[in-house]
C-alpha cells in the first residue's frame, strides 16, 4: 500500500479499539477510580495479576483473558469493582476473585 509505518502506528495508537497484540476471549477491567482504589482495588489488581500471570495490557497464553484498567466504571457504591466483558462484579475481594473467574473458564 506504500504507506509509511509511522502513519499506521499513528492510527493504531490513536484509536483505543485497535490492538497491537491479540486479545482474550474475556476482558477483565479493574476499576481504579477513587472509591474503588480506597476500598482495595490495588489488592484486587495484584490478585488478578498473580492468578492469571499477566499485567495490564496483556493476554493469558491460552487467550482466555485480557487485563485492563479503567479510571471509573460508575459503580462507586459497589466498590471495589471489576468488569468481565459486560458483567459488573462489585464488592470484590481477592478471595472472591477465584469464584468469579471460574464462571468464565
Amino acid at each position: 500500500m506504500n504507506i509509511p509505518v509511522s502513519m499506521v502506528m499513528g492510527v493504531v495508537t490513536f484509536y483505543s479499539f485497535f490492538r497491537m497484540n491479540p486479545v482474550g476471549r474475556h476482558t477483565i477491567t479493574v476499576c481504579m477510580g477513587t472509591a474503588c482504589y480506597v476500598r482495595g482495588a490495588k489488592k484486587i489488581m495484584e490478585a488478578v495479576e498473580k492468578t492469571l500471570d499477566i499485567k495490564p495490557g496483556e493476554t493469558t497464553e491460552d487467550r482466555r483473558f485480557s487485563l485492563g484498567i479503567q479510571r471509573c466504571l460508575g459503580a462507586c457504591g459497589l466498590a471495589p469493582v471489576i468488569m468481565i466483558d459486560n458483567d459488573v462484579h462489585g464488592r470484590m475481594t481477592p478471595k472472591k476473585l477465584d469464584q468469579v473467574l471460574e464462571l468464565y473458564k
